[in-house]
C-alpha cells in the first residue's frame, strides 16, 4: 500500500486492553498517525469514546464491534492487540487491503500451520502486509540480530528473558503454560511447549536473517516448585505446584546449536530447585568476538508510581511500541508476512520529546 508524507497514516486500533491502551496513546501522540476507528469485543465498551476507554481525554472516535464498518473506513493499518489472535479475523482485514501490525503472539506464523497459508493468501489478495513484534519475541531478537554484525564468526546466538512475574496478574495466559500444575503432571512439557511456541517463530526469523538453513528446532522445558503458597491478586499457586517455568527454543544446523531463545519465569520469592532468575533481557553472541548485551526496562526520572500495576505499564508500553513504531515501514512494504529482517530500521520517529 502506497504512503505519502503529506498526510498521516490512518490507523484502526483493535481492542483496548492493557497493551491496546498504550497503542492508542502512542498513536495519538504521533503526528504521522491518525486514529480513525477502534474495535471492541466487550459489549460494555461498544459505543464509548476510545479516549475514555484508555484513561485519556475524549478523542472523538467511538469503539465498535462492527467489523464491516471498520473495514469500510479503509485505514492504512490495523494495530492488532488482542490477547489471542484470530486467523480468520486477521485474514479478513488483510484481504480488504489493510496492513496489520500485531502484538498477539505472531512473528512468522510457522506455528500456525494451515493458518499461516490462510494469512499469506489474504495478504496476496489484499496486497497487504502483516508484521508481528513485541518486547520478546520481537524487539529482543532484533537486538540480537544487529549485534551479530560485530563478529566475523558466529557460533551461537542466545537471547534470555529472565523475570519474577509475580506482579504480572494474567492467569488466563499463565495457567496454560503450566503455572500452578502438579509437578508430576505428564502434560507439563507439552504445556510449556505450546505456551511458548511463538519463540519457535522467532528462531525461524533469526535463522532467515542470518542466512542459516536449520535442520531442526528443538524445545527443552523445565519446571520448578513453590515451597510455599504464592498469593497474587486474582489467583493463588499452591505450595508444591509449579511456580517456575523455563523453556529453551533451539535452532540447530549442521549438528550445532546456532540459535537459543530462552525464557525463565518465576512466581514468589523462592523455588525448588532455587533457580537464579534475574530481571531483563540478555543477548550473547558467541563467536569472534563474543559480544554480550543486557537490556533492562526502567522508569524515567519523572515517573510516578503508586502501585505495582503502575510499574507494569512500562512493560505494556514496551510491548506496544515496537509494533506501533513499525506502522510506516509495514505500510510501505510489499505484500506478505514481513519481519524485522525485511523492514528498514525502525526507530522512535514521531515519538521524540513526547510527554
Amino acid at each position: 500500500m502506497e504512503t505519502t508524507d503529506q498526510a498521516p497514516l490512518r490507523v484502526v486500533q483493535w481492542t483496548t486492553g492493557n497493551v491496546g491502551r498504550r497503542s492508542v496513546m502512542a498513536i495519538q501522540s504521533n503526528p504521522g498517525l491518525e486514529l480513525v476507528g477502534c474495535f471492541a469485543w466487550d459489549p460494555d465498551k461498544v459505543g464509548r469514546d476510545v479516549g475514555e476507554l484508555c484513561g485519556i481525554d475524549p478523542i472523538g472516535v467511538t469503539a465498535t464491534d462492527d467489523i464491516d464498518a471498520l473495514l469500510d473506513l479503509k485505514p492504512d493499518c490495523v494495530v492488532y492487540n488482542p490477547k489471542w489472535l484470530d486467523i480468520e479475523e486477521m485474514a479478513r482485514i488483510l484481504a480488504a487491503g489493510i496492513n496489520i501490525v500485531s502484538t498477539a503472539a505472531f512473528i512468522t506464523g510457522h506455528m500456525r500451520g494451515a493458518g499461516r497459508d490462510r494469512l499469506v493468501a489474504a495478504c496476496e489478495q489484499g496486497r497487504a502486509s502483516l508484521f508481528g513484534s513485541g518486547i520478546n519475541p520481537g524487539f529482543a531478537n532484533l537486538l540480537a540480530m544487529v549485534t551479530t554484525g560485530m563478529s566475523d564468526r558466529v557460533d551461537c546466538v542466545t537471547v534470555l528473558e529472565s523475570a519474577d512475574s509475580t506482579g504480572y496478574d494474567s492467569p488466563e495466559t499463565e495457567i496454560p503454560i503450566g503455572f500452578g500444575r502438579p509437578l508430576d503432571d505428564p502434560g507439563l512439557p507439552a504445556m510449556v511447549r505450546s505456551g511458548t511456541a511463538v519463540f519457535e517463530e522467532a528462531v525461524h526469523m533469526m535463522a532467515d536473517a542470518l542466512g542459516v538453513e536449520l535442520d531442526e528446532v528443538r524445545c527443552e522445558a523445565e519446571v520448578a516448585a513453590a515451597p510455599e503458597e504464592v498469593v497474587m491478586k486474582s489467583w493463588t499457586i499452591a505450595a508444591g505446584t509449579v511456580a517456575g517455568v523455563a523453556a529453551s527454543w533451539q535452532g540447530w544446523a549442521g549438528g550445532h546449536k546456532r540459535i537459543d531463545l530462552q525464557v525463565r519465569w518465576r512466581k514468589g520469592p523462592r523455588l525448588e530447585p532455587d533457580w537464579k532468575v534475574g530481571s531483563g533481557y540478555s543477548v550473547k553472541v558467541e563467536g569472534r568476538p563474543t559480544v554480550r548485551l543486557q537490556m533492562h526496562i526502567l522508569p524515567p526520572a519523572d515517573f510516578e508510581a503508586r502501585s505495582l500495576d503502575d510499574f507494569m505499564v512500562l512493560g505494556m508500553i514496551g510491548t506496544a511500541l515496537p509494533a506501533v513504531a513499525a506502522v510506516p515501514a509495514v505500510c510501505a512494504a510489499g505484500p506478505g508476512i514481513v519481519t524485522y529482517g525485511d523492514l528498514p530500521l525502525i526507530t522512535a520517529r514521531g515519538f521524540v520529546g513526547n510527554r
